[in-house]
Protein backbone atom coordinates (compact mmCIF):
# COMPACT_ATOMS: atom_id res chain seq x y z
CA UNK A 1 0.00 0.00 0.00
CA UNK A 2 0.98 3.62 -0.77
CA UNK A 3 1.33 6.27 2.42
CA UNK A 4 -0.87 9.13 1.89
CA UNK A 5 -0.65 12.47 3.13
CA UNK A 6 -2.11 15.55 3.59
CA UNK A 7 -2.23 17.84 0.90
CA UNK A 8 0.19 20.21 2.73
CA UNK A 9 2.61 17.45 2.99
CA UNK A 10 4.63 16.81 -0.39
CA UNK A 11 5.97 13.78 -1.00
CA UNK A 12 9.64 14.37 -1.24
CA UNK A 13 8.90 14.87 3.00
CA UNK A 14 8.45 11.50 3.42
CA UNK A 15 11.89 9.86 3.64
CA UNK A 16 12.63 5.60 3.87
CA UNK A 17 13.50 6.74 7.63
CA UNK A 18 10.18 7.48 8.62
CA UNK A 19 9.20 4.16 7.83
CA UNK A 20 9.25 0.78 8.21
CA UNK A 21 6.99 -2.10 8.02
CA UNK A 22 6.62 -4.56 10.76
CA UNK A 23 4.98 -8.13 11.03
CA UNK A 24 1.87 -7.41 10.46
CA UNK A 25 3.01 -5.76 6.96
CA UNK A 26 1.56 -2.38 7.86
CA UNK A 27 3.83 0.44 7.47
CA UNK A 28 4.56 2.55 11.15
CA UNK A 29 6.39 5.77 11.68
CA UNK A 30 9.39 5.82 13.75
CA UNK A 31 9.82 8.87 14.36
CA UNK A 32 6.57 9.22 14.94
CA UNK A 33 5.87 12.68 17.04
CA UNK A 34 8.02 14.95 15.06
CA UNK A 35 6.18 13.38 11.47
CA UNK A 36 2.67 13.79 12.36
CA UNK A 37 3.30 17.13 13.55
CA UNK A 38 4.33 18.01 9.87
CA UNK A 39 1.42 15.83 8.65
CA UNK A 40 -1.30 15.18 11.40
CA UNK A 41 -3.84 13.84 8.97
CA UNK A 42 -1.47 11.23 7.30
CA UNK A 43 -2.98 7.87 6.88
CA UNK A 44 -2.31 4.45 5.29
CA UNK A 45 -4.58 3.42 2.40
CA UNK A 46 -5.34 0.20 1.21
CA UNK A 47 -5.78 -0.45 -2.33
CA UNK A 48 -2.19 0.40 -3.31
CA UNK A 49 1.12 -0.59 -3.57
CA UNK A 50 3.56 -0.93 -0.98
CA UNK A 51 5.89 1.79 -0.82
CA UNK A 52 6.96 5.03 0.65
CA UNK A 53 8.14 7.08 -2.16
CA UNK A 54 11.15 9.53 -2.51
CA UNK A 55 11.32 12.00 -4.75
CA UNK A 56 12.98 9.80 -6.80
CA UNK A 57 10.90 6.56 -6.63
CA UNK A 58 7.32 8.52 -6.78
CA UNK A 59 5.11 7.46 -9.84
CA UNK A 60 6.09 9.72 -12.41
CA UNK A 61 3.71 10.56 -15.53
CA UNK A 62 4.48 12.30 -18.94
CA UNK A 63 1.82 14.75 -20.18
CA UNK A 64 2.17 15.61 -23.98
CA UNK A 65 0.11 18.52 -24.85
CA UNK A 66 -0.24 21.88 -22.80
CA UNK A 67 -3.96 22.17 -23.54
CA UNK A 68 -7.32 21.26 -21.70
CA UNK A 69 -7.02 17.95 -22.58
CA UNK A 70 -3.42 17.89 -20.67
CA UNK A 71 -4.40 20.53 -18.08
CA UNK A 72 -7.37 18.44 -16.99
CA UNK A 73 -5.63 14.98 -16.97
CA UNK A 74 -3.00 16.36 -14.95
CA UNK A 75 -5.23 18.18 -12.47
CA UNK A 76 -7.01 14.78 -11.79
CA UNK A 77 -4.06 12.94 -11.49
CA UNK A 78 -2.46 15.56 -8.80
CA UNK A 79 -5.53 15.36 -6.92
CA UNK A 80 -6.57 11.64 -6.53
CA UNK A 81 -2.99 10.60 -5.66
CA UNK A 82 -0.81 12.19 -3.12
CA UNK A 83 2.24 11.04 -4.79
CA UNK A 84 2.35 11.34 -8.23
CA UNK A 85 4.70 13.76 -9.94
CA UNK A 86 3.69 14.98 -13.38
CA UNK A 87 5.61 16.83 -16.24
CA UNK A 88 3.93 18.36 -19.23
CA UNK A 89 5.38 18.83 -22.83
CA UNK A 90 4.14 21.47 -24.86
CA UNK A 91 4.98 22.17 -28.38
CA UNK A 92 5.12 26.07 -27.80
CA UNK A 93 6.80 28.02 -25.45
CA UNK A 94 3.16 28.64 -23.93
CA UNK A 95 0.62 27.08 -22.40
CA UNK A 96 -3.62 26.89 -22.25
CA UNK A 97 -3.53 25.47 -25.96
CA UNK A 98 -7.20 26.30 -27.48
CA UNK A 99 -8.06 28.29 -24.74
CA UNK A 100 -5.69 31.08 -26.25
CA UNK A 101 -5.68 29.96 -29.39
CA UNK A 102 -9.43 28.52 -30.10
CA UNK A 103 -11.49 30.33 -27.89
CA UNK A 104 -13.24 33.73 -29.61
CA UNK A 105 -11.70 36.89 -28.59
CA UNK A 106 -14.72 38.16 -27.25
CA UNK A 107 -15.78 35.47 -24.99
CA UNK A 108 -13.09 36.24 -22.24
CA UNK A 109 -15.07 34.64 -19.87
CA UNK A 110 -14.66 31.11 -21.19
CA UNK A 111 -10.50 32.03 -20.90
CA UNK A 112 -10.92 32.20 -16.90
CA UNK A 113 -10.50 28.48 -16.69
CA UNK A 114 -6.66 29.64 -17.49
CA UNK A 115 -7.05 30.34 -13.85
CA UNK A 116 -7.43 27.07 -13.30
CA UNK A 117 -4.52 25.34 -15.02
CA UNK A 118 -2.42 28.08 -13.77
CA UNK A 119 -2.97 26.51 -10.35
CA UNK A 120 -2.46 23.39 -11.30
CA UNK A 121 0.99 24.25 -13.47
CA UNK A 122 1.79 25.84 -10.11
CA UNK A 123 1.77 22.68 -8.11
CA UNK A 124 4.48 21.69 -5.59
CA UNK A 125 4.17 17.85 -8.24
CA UNK A 126 3.55 19.31 -11.65
CA UNK A 127 6.12 20.86 -14.00
CA UNK A 128 5.64 22.57 -17.09
CA UNK A 129 8.39 22.18 -20.81
CA UNK A 130 7.39 24.24 -23.40
CA UNK A 131 8.83 24.63 -26.31
CA UNK A 132 9.77 20.66 -26.78
CA UNK A 133 8.11 19.02 -29.98
CA UNK A 134 7.28 15.34 -28.94
CA UNK A 135 8.10 13.07 -32.01
CA UNK A 136 10.93 15.33 -33.13
CA UNK A 137 13.01 16.64 -30.14
CA UNK A 138 12.49 13.49 -27.75
CA UNK A 139 10.26 10.27 -28.56
CA UNK A 140 7.73 9.03 -26.80
CA UNK A 141 9.79 5.70 -26.98
CA UNK A 142 12.57 8.06 -25.08
CA UNK A 143 9.24 9.51 -23.06
CA UNK A 144 8.24 5.42 -22.11
CA UNK A 145 11.87 4.94 -20.97
CA UNK A 146 11.57 8.09 -18.62
CA UNK A 147 8.65 7.88 -17.25
CA UNK A 148 5.81 5.21 -15.66
CA UNK A 149 3.21 6.39 -17.91
CA UNK A 150 2.65 8.59 -20.90
CA UNK A 151 -0.49 10.39 -21.80
CA UNK A 152 -1.18 12.08 -24.94
CA UNK A 153 -3.65 15.24 -25.35
CA UNK A 154 -2.40 17.04 -28.19
CA UNK A 155 -5.18 17.69 -29.44
CA UNK A 156 -6.24 18.10 -33.26
CA UNK A 157 -3.61 20.30 -35.17
CA UNK A 158 -4.78 19.40 -38.37
CA UNK A 159 -7.63 20.17 -41.00
CA UNK A 160 -10.62 18.51 -42.55
CA UNK A 161 -10.49 18.57 -46.20
CA UNK A 162 -13.27 19.00 -48.90
CA UNK A 163 -12.18 17.01 -51.01
CA UNK A 164 -13.63 19.16 -54.27
CA UNK A 165 -12.29 21.00 -57.16
CA UNK A 166 -10.59 24.79 -56.27
CA UNK A 167 -10.27 23.96 -52.61
CA UNK A 168 -6.41 25.37 -53.33
CA UNK A 169 -7.55 28.32 -54.70
CA UNK A 170 -6.43 31.77 -53.16
CA UNK A 171 -9.08 33.29 -50.65
CA UNK A 172 -10.29 29.33 -49.55
CA UNK A 173 -9.17 29.12 -45.60
CA UNK A 174 -9.54 26.64 -43.15
CA UNK A 175 -11.59 27.87 -40.07
CA UNK A 176 -8.73 26.61 -37.71
CA UNK A 177 -6.23 28.92 -39.41
CA UNK A 178 -8.53 31.95 -39.72
CA UNK A 179 -9.52 31.17 -35.80
CA UNK A 180 -5.67 30.79 -35.17
CA UNK A 181 -4.72 33.91 -37.48
CA UNK A 182 -7.09 36.59 -35.59
CA UNK A 183 -5.92 34.66 -32.03
CA UNK A 184 -1.87 35.13 -31.95
CA UNK A 185 -0.93 31.37 -33.20
CA UNK A 186 2.53 31.97 -34.28
CA UNK A 187 2.30 29.39 -37.12
CA UNK A 188 -1.15 31.41 -38.74
CA UNK A 189 0.51 34.92 -38.32
CA UNK A 190 1.46 35.30 -42.08
CA UNK A 191 -2.27 34.07 -43.22
CA UNK A 192 -3.10 37.76 -44.62
CA UNK A 193 -6.58 36.88 -45.59
CA UNK A 194 -8.27 38.60 -48.46
CA UNK A 195 -11.11 40.57 -47.20
CA UNK A 196 -11.57 42.56 -49.89
CA UNK A 197 -14.95 40.81 -51.31
CA UNK A 198 -18.46 41.93 -50.10
CA UNK A 199 -19.59 38.12 -49.78
CA UNK A 200 -17.68 35.60 -47.52
CA UNK A 201 -19.47 31.72 -47.07
CA UNK A 202 -18.62 29.73 -44.54
CA UNK A 203 -18.86 25.84 -44.79
CA UNK A 204 -20.08 24.25 -41.66
CA UNK A 205 -22.72 25.11 -38.55
CA UNK A 206 -21.23 24.26 -35.95
CA UNK A 207 -19.82 27.03 -33.01
CA UNK A 208 -16.39 28.12 -34.89
CA UNK A 209 -18.41 28.88 -38.14
CA UNK A 210 -20.58 31.11 -35.87
CA UNK A 211 -17.48 32.66 -34.33
CA UNK A 212 -15.71 33.03 -37.66
CA UNK A 213 -18.69 34.87 -38.76
CA UNK A 214 -19.18 37.11 -35.73
CA UNK A 215 -15.44 38.34 -35.54
CA UNK A 216 -15.83 39.37 -39.81
CA UNK A 217 -19.07 41.20 -38.71
CA UNK A 218 -18.27 42.66 -35.59
CA UNK A 219 -18.34 46.47 -35.17
CA UNK A 220 -14.67 47.60 -34.43
CA UNK A 221 -15.48 49.11 -31.40
CA UNK A 222 -16.22 45.60 -29.68
CA UNK A 223 -13.18 43.97 -30.68
CA UNK A 224 -10.81 46.64 -29.50
CA UNK A 225 -11.76 45.80 -26.49
CA UNK A 226 -10.61 42.32 -26.81
CA UNK A 227 -7.32 40.67 -26.97
CA UNK A 228 -7.52 39.76 -30.61
CA UNK A 229 -4.41 40.46 -32.51
CA UNK A 230 -3.34 43.80 -33.59
CA UNK A 231 -2.25 43.10 -37.45
CA UNK A 232 -5.89 41.41 -37.99
CA UNK A 233 -7.85 44.07 -36.13
CA UNK A 234 -5.93 46.23 -38.63
CA UNK A 235 -7.05 44.00 -41.33
CA UNK A 236 -10.67 43.49 -39.89
CA UNK A 237 -11.22 47.58 -39.94
CA UNK A 238 -10.22 47.36 -43.50
CA UNK A 239 -12.57 44.63 -44.41
CA UNK A 240 -14.68 45.11 -47.33
CA UNK A 241 -16.98 42.19 -45.98
CA UNK A 242 -20.71 43.17 -45.48
CA UNK A 243 -22.43 39.82 -45.97
CA UNK A 244 -21.84 36.11 -44.38
CA UNK A 245 -23.41 32.84 -45.54
CA UNK A 246 -23.29 29.95 -43.21
CA UNK A 247 -23.70 27.18 -45.04
CA UNK A 248 -24.91 23.77 -43.96
CA UNK A 249 -25.75 19.88 -45.46
CA UNK A 250 -28.82 19.05 -43.42
CA UNK A 251 -31.75 21.34 -42.09
CA UNK A 252 -32.37 23.67 -39.41
CA UNK A 253 -33.26 20.87 -37.11
CA UNK A 254 -29.83 19.74 -37.46
CA UNK A 255 -27.92 22.71 -37.30
CA UNK A 256 -24.70 21.88 -34.80
CA UNK A 257 -24.50 25.61 -32.93
CA UNK A 258 -25.62 26.10 -29.50
CA UNK A 259 -28.14 28.64 -28.99
CA UNK A 260 -25.44 30.93 -26.90
CA UNK A 261 -23.46 31.16 -30.17
CA UNK A 262 -26.70 31.63 -32.17
CA UNK A 263 -28.27 34.81 -29.71
CA UNK A 264 -24.94 36.48 -29.94
CA UNK A 265 -24.92 36.93 -33.83
CA UNK A 266 -29.26 37.62 -33.79
CA UNK A 267 -28.02 40.14 -31.31
CA UNK A 268 -24.81 41.51 -33.03
CA UNK A 269 -25.06 45.39 -33.32
CA UNK A 270 -25.19 46.58 -36.47
CA UNK A 271 -26.19 43.63 -38.18
CA UNK A 272 -29.38 41.83 -38.99
CA UNK A 273 -30.15 37.96 -39.95
CA UNK A 274 -30.74 36.99 -43.42
CA UNK A 275 -32.66 33.83 -43.80
CA UNK A 276 -35.01 31.93 -46.33
CA UNK A 277 -38.46 31.45 -45.13
CA UNK A 278 -38.47 28.48 -47.38
CA UNK A 279 -36.17 26.44 -45.10
CA UNK A 280 -38.58 26.58 -42.17
CA UNK A 281 -41.47 25.15 -43.93
CA UNK A 282 -42.99 22.56 -41.85
CA UNK A 283 -40.84 23.36 -38.87
CA UNK A 284 -43.39 24.91 -37.00
CA UNK A 285 -45.43 21.31 -36.75
CA UNK A 286 -42.73 19.51 -35.35
CA UNK A 287 -41.67 22.24 -32.31
CA UNK A 288 -43.68 20.58 -29.47
CA UNK A 289 -41.74 17.33 -30.01
CA UNK A 290 -38.45 18.49 -30.24
CA UNK A 291 -35.98 18.32 -26.70
CA UNK A 292 -35.77 21.60 -24.64
CA UNK A 293 -32.52 22.91 -25.84
CA UNK A 294 -33.21 22.21 -30.13
CA UNK A 295 -36.83 23.28 -29.33
CA UNK A 296 -35.46 26.50 -28.27
CA UNK A 297 -32.51 27.32 -31.05
CA UNK A 298 -35.00 26.50 -33.77
CA UNK A 299 -37.70 29.07 -32.42
CA UNK A 300 -34.80 31.56 -32.13
CA UNK A 301 -33.75 30.58 -35.62
CA UNK A 302 -37.30 31.31 -36.51
CA UNK A 303 -37.45 34.25 -34.78
CA UNK A 304 -34.98 35.56 -36.67
CA UNK A 305 -36.53 34.20 -40.22
CA UNK A 306 -39.36 37.30 -39.22
CA UNK A 307 -39.19 40.09 -41.61
CA UNK A 308 -37.15 43.60 -40.04
CA UNK A 309 -40.08 45.75 -38.12
CA UNK A 310 -41.08 48.63 -39.23
CA UNK A 311 -39.11 51.48 -38.31
CA UNK A 312 -36.08 49.08 -37.57
CA UNK A 313 -32.73 51.09 -38.79
CA UNK A 314 -31.38 49.91 -42.38
CA UNK A 315 -27.73 48.10 -41.15
CA UNK A 316 -24.94 47.92 -44.14
CA UNK A 317 -24.12 44.15 -42.64
CA UNK A 318 -26.02 40.94 -42.61
CA UNK A 319 -25.49 37.03 -42.14
CA UNK A 320 -27.75 34.15 -42.80
CA UNK A 321 -27.72 30.15 -42.85
CA UNK A 322 -28.37 28.39 -45.59
CA UNK A 323 -29.18 24.97 -45.21
CA UNK A 324 -29.43 21.72 -47.52
CA UNK A 325 -26.36 23.05 -49.47
CA UNK A 326 -22.96 21.19 -50.16
CA UNK A 327 -19.97 22.43 -51.52
CA UNK A 328 -19.05 20.58 -55.13
CA UNK A 329 -16.53 23.20 -56.04
CA UNK A 330 -15.00 26.48 -55.45
CA UNK A 331 -15.50 28.64 -58.97
CA UNK A 332 -12.14 30.58 -59.96
CA UNK A 333 -11.27 34.06 -60.84
CA UNK A 334 -10.94 34.51 -64.59
CA UNK A 335 -7.34 33.74 -64.66
CA UNK A 336 -7.95 30.65 -62.54
CA UNK A 337 -5.46 31.93 -59.27
CA UNK A 338 -8.76 33.67 -57.14
CA UNK A 339 -12.05 32.35 -55.52
CA UNK A 340 -14.94 34.16 -57.37
CA UNK A 341 -17.46 31.65 -56.04
CA UNK A 342 -18.47 28.79 -54.61
CA UNK A 343 -21.03 25.84 -57.08
CA UNK A 344 -23.50 24.22 -54.25
CA UNK A 345 -24.79 21.11 -54.31
CA UNK A 346 -28.88 20.74 -53.56
CA UNK A 347 -29.74 18.42 -50.73
CA UNK A 348 -32.74 16.70 -49.35
CA UNK A 349 -33.23 14.83 -45.95
CA UNK A 350 -33.61 11.41 -45.58
CA UNK A 351 -34.97 10.49 -42.44
CA UNK A 352 -35.21 12.80 -39.26
CA UNK A 353 -34.27 14.21 -36.06
CA UNK A 354 -30.54 14.14 -35.69
CA UNK A 355 -29.94 10.99 -37.75
CA UNK A 356 -31.14 12.34 -40.56
CA UNK A 357 -28.98 11.99 -43.66
CA UNK A 358 -28.22 14.58 -46.69
CA UNK A 359 -28.86 13.04 -49.86
CA UNK A 360 -27.69 14.72 -53.12
CA UNK A 361 -30.82 15.66 -55.37
CA UNK A 362 -28.49 16.82 -58.21
CA UNK A 363 -29.21 20.68 -58.74
CA UNK A 364 -26.67 22.72 -58.09
CA UNK A 365 -26.49 27.00 -56.76
CA UNK A 366 -23.69 29.21 -57.87
CA UNK A 367 -23.05 31.97 -55.16
CA UNK A 368 -20.52 35.03 -56.28
CA UNK A 369 -18.49 35.59 -53.43
CA UNK A 370 -14.28 36.41 -52.67
CA UNK A 371 -13.60 34.15 -49.26
CA UNK A 372 -14.45 30.52 -48.52
CA UNK A 373 -13.76 29.47 -45.38
CA UNK A 374 -13.81 26.00 -44.53
CA UNK A 375 -15.15 24.92 -40.58
CA UNK A 376 -15.95 21.42 -41.18
CA UNK A 377 -13.49 19.84 -38.46
CA UNK A 378 -10.38 19.64 -36.88
CA UNK A 379 -7.92 16.61 -37.21
CA UNK A 380 -5.91 15.05 -35.29
CA UNK A 381 -2.41 14.03 -36.60
CA UNK A 382 -0.09 10.94 -36.07
CA UNK A 383 2.59 12.70 -33.68
CA UNK A 384 5.27 9.15 -33.50
CA UNK A 385 5.50 6.24 -35.66
CA UNK A 386 6.19 4.25 -32.30
CA UNK A 387 2.41 5.48 -31.31
CA UNK A 388 -0.62 3.81 -32.98
CA UNK A 389 -2.54 5.56 -35.21
CA UNK A 390 -6.45 5.41 -36.88
CA UNK A 391 -5.93 7.44 -40.14
CA UNK A 392 -9.70 6.66 -40.92
CA UNK A 393 -11.28 8.55 -37.50
CA UNK A 394 -8.25 10.50 -36.93
CA UNK A 395 -7.48 9.43 -33.42
CA UNK A 396 -5.40 7.14 -31.56
CA UNK A 397 -6.93 3.88 -31.33
CA UNK A 398 -7.78 3.56 -27.47
CA UNK A 399 -9.98 1.41 -24.95
CA UNK A 400 -10.88 3.97 -22.04
CA UNK A 401 -8.10 6.20 -22.79
CA UNK A 402 -5.67 2.90 -22.57
CA UNK A 403 -3.47 2.86 -26.05
CA UNK A 404 -4.16 -0.42 -27.61
CA UNK A 405 -1.42 -2.52 -27.64
CA UNK A 406 0.91 -0.32 -26.00
CA UNK A 407 1.19 -0.36 -22.10
CA UNK A 408 2.02 2.47 -20.23
CA UNK A 409 0.44 4.70 -23.13
CA UNK A 410 -2.85 6.58 -22.49
CA UNK A 411 -4.76 9.36 -24.74
CA UNK A 412 -7.44 12.40 -23.56
CA UNK A 413 -9.00 15.19 -25.18
CA UNK A 414 -9.48 15.24 -29.09
CA UNK A 415 -7.28 12.96 -29.74
CA UNK A 416 -9.00 10.16 -27.98
CA UNK A 417 -12.37 10.83 -28.87
CA UNK A 418 -12.29 12.89 -32.17
CA UNK A 419 -12.70 16.73 -32.19
CA UNK A 420 -15.77 17.07 -30.91
CA UNK A 421 -17.89 18.74 -28.00
CA UNK A 422 -16.97 21.89 -25.86
CA UNK A 423 -14.29 22.77 -23.20
CA UNK A 424 -16.30 20.70 -20.68
CA UNK A 425 -16.72 17.29 -22.55
CA UNK A 426 -12.57 17.64 -22.59
CA UNK A 427 -12.88 17.97 -18.80
CA UNK A 428 -14.52 15.10 -18.51
CA UNK A 429 -12.89 12.98 -21.00
CA UNK A 430 -9.64 13.94 -19.30
CA UNK A 431 -10.58 13.19 -15.92
CA UNK A 432 -12.04 9.52 -17.38
CA UNK A 433 -8.52 9.07 -18.37
CA UNK A 434 -6.85 9.87 -15.35
CA UNK A 435 -8.68 7.69 -13.45
CA UNK A 436 -8.02 5.05 -15.55
CA UNK A 437 -4.78 5.43 -15.01
CA UNK A 438 -4.84 5.33 -11.32
CA UNK A 439 -6.76 2.25 -11.51
CA UNK A 440 -4.14 0.60 -13.53
CA UNK A 441 -1.83 1.81 -10.61
CA UNK A 442 -3.78 0.30 -8.14
CA UNK A 443 -4.31 -3.03 -9.61
CA UNK A 444 -0.77 -3.07 -11.00
CA UNK A 445 -1.52 -3.27 -14.78
CA UNK A 446 0.79 -0.27 -14.54
CA UNK A 447 4.04 -1.19 -13.23
CA UNK A 448 5.28 1.72 -10.84
CA UNK A 449 7.60 -0.59 -8.66
CA UNK A 450 10.90 0.73 -10.49
CA UNK A 451 12.19 3.80 -10.52
CA UNK A 452 11.69 6.23 -13.32
CA UNK A 453 13.81 9.19 -13.67
CA UNK A 454 11.40 11.44 -15.53
CA UNK A 455 12.61 15.14 -16.55
CA UNK A 456 16.26 14.68 -14.83
CA UNK A 457 16.71 12.66 -17.82
CA UNK A 458 14.73 13.86 -20.60
CA UNK A 459 16.37 17.82 -20.06
CA UNK A 460 19.58 16.76 -20.27
CA UNK A 461 18.83 15.14 -23.59
CA UNK A 462 17.00 18.51 -24.92
CA UNK A 463 19.60 20.78 -24.29
CA UNK A 464 22.26 18.34 -26.08
CA UNK A 465 19.54 18.34 -29.06
CA UNK A 466 19.74 22.21 -28.55
CA UNK A 467 15.91 22.46 -27.41
CA UNK A 468 15.91 25.34 -24.10
CA UNK A 469 12.35 24.34 -22.75
CA UNK A 470 10.43 27.04 -21.26
CA UNK A 471 9.36 26.39 -17.43
CA UNK A 472 6.38 27.69 -16.37
CA UNK A 473 8.17 30.92 -14.49
CA UNK A 474 9.79 31.50 -18.00
CA UNK A 475 5.93 31.54 -19.54
CA UNK A 476 4.95 33.89 -16.83
CA UNK A 477 7.25 36.54 -18.08
CA UNK A 478 6.01 36.22 -21.85
CA UNK A 479 2.32 36.63 -20.24
CA UNK A 480 3.94 40.03 -17.97
CA UNK A 481 5.00 41.57 -21.40
CA UNK A 482 2.01 40.67 -23.50
CA UNK A 483 -0.22 42.40 -20.98
CA UNK A 484 2.29 45.36 -20.47
CA UNK A 485 2.08 45.75 -24.31
CA UNK A 486 -2.49 45.53 -24.09
CA UNK A 487 -2.06 48.52 -21.15
CA UNK A 488 -0.31 50.42 -24.04
CA UNK A 489 -3.22 49.94 -26.26
CA UNK A 490 -6.03 49.95 -24.09
CA UNK A 491 -6.26 46.28 -24.66
CA UNK A 492 -6.03 43.26 -21.79
CA UNK A 493 -2.95 42.08 -23.49
CA UNK A 494 -0.88 41.95 -26.79
CA UNK A 495 0.01 38.83 -27.89
CA UNK A 496 3.27 38.15 -29.09
CA UNK A 497 3.57 36.33 -32.29
CA UNK A 498 6.82 35.18 -33.02
CA UNK A 499 8.11 32.19 -31.12
CA UNK A 500 11.60 33.64 -31.37
CA UNK A 501 10.59 36.69 -29.39
CA UNK A 502 8.50 35.04 -26.77
CA UNK A 503 11.58 32.54 -26.52
CA UNK A 504 13.63 35.95 -26.14
CA UNK A 505 11.15 37.10 -23.64
CA UNK A 506 11.30 33.85 -21.32
CA UNK A 507 14.98 33.40 -21.39
CA UNK A 508 15.38 36.93 -20.69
Amino acid sequence: MWLWQSRTLPCHNLREEHVEMNTSRMFVFKPMKSLLTKCARATVTSGLRRLACTPSSCPRVCIVGGGPAGFYTAQHLLKAHPAIQVDIYERLPIPFGLVRFGVAPDHPEVKNVINTFTQTAQHERCSFHGNVTVGKDVSVEELQQAYHAVVLSYGAEGNRTLGVPGENLSGVYSAKDFVGWYNGLPSNKGLNPDLSSETAVILGQGNVALDVARILLSPLDVLTKTDITQPSLQALAASRVRRVLIVGRRGPLQVACTIKELREMVNLPGNRPDMLSADFQGIAEVLKDLPRPRKRLTELMMKAVQERPAGAPLTSRQWGFRFLRSPVEVLPSPDLTQTAGIRLGINRLEGSGEGARAVPTGETEDVECGMVISSIGYQSLPIDPAVPFDHHKAIIPNAMGRVQQASGLYCSGWVKRGPTGVIATTMNDSFDTARVLIKDMETGVLDVSTVKPGSHTVTPLLQKRGVNPVSFSDWEKIDAEEMKRGTAVGKPREKLLDVTEMLKTAHS
